[in-house]
């Protein structure tokens, strides 16, 4: 049986294209969710596991939304493979159904780790560079004044009957939605 795997890091990003892919390679299960692949605990992913038997294949449109890094794809498919279930990556274009898909499947992984590892390092070095010059890395604190506003408009919603959106809030501060919520949820955080 082929059974897709569908994720997405943020809710904001759409799974149209995972999902057209899914269906060509028609999948009698999907399972589907919307989660960074930092994460440990990927809940669909784990049920998904939980369900495969022997001879089932794994359809996903990219081996980036399978593992959180190489070691972590490496040992799923070990998994996978214990388990006697294939995978498909529809981007890469491996089927380790074949000889060449698990070698060809070794080599991209081995490559993308080798990617990451080396934009890590560049950044690594470049912030320390930048740290030898005098300046900090990250990006600048919003102004504080701007924020402190922010909160005390956002404190004057009632419900969604308030007075400002967080939309009117952030252009009217100049602060971005996702800094004010996070500095919401910073004083929600204190205030416990």
């Amino acid at each position: 049986m082929n059974i897709g795997y569908i994720r997405v890091s943020t809710e904001q990003q759409h799974t149209d294209r995972q999902h057209e892919i899914i269906q060509w390679y028609e999948c009698e299960k999907v399972f589907e969710e919307k989660i960074t692949g930092t994460k440990r605990e990927r809940p669909e992913l784990n049920k998904m596991i939980e369900q495969l038997r022997k001879g089932d294949t794994v359809v996903v449109e990219a081996l980036n939304r399978l593992g959180r890094s190489t070691k972590d794809l490496i040992s799923l498919v070990e998994q996978f493979n214990a388990m006697g279930v294939d995978i498909v990556s529809a981007k890469e274009n491996i089927d380790t159904t074949t000889p060449t898909g698990r070698l060809v499947f070794m080599i991209f992984a081995a490559l993308a780790q080798f990617e990451r590892d080396t934009i890590a390092e560049r950044t690594r070095e470049g912030l320390k560079a930048a740290r030898a010059r005098g300046k900090k890395g990250g990006r600048p604190r919003a102004d504080q004044k701007a924020v402190a506003q922010a909160l005390k408009m956002y404190d004057t919603m009632d419900g969604n009957k308030g007075r400002f959106s967080i939309s009117e809030i952030s252009k009217a501060c100049g602060i971005s939605a996702p800094t004010l919520y996070r500095y919401i949820n910073e004083r929600k955080a204190k205030q416990k």
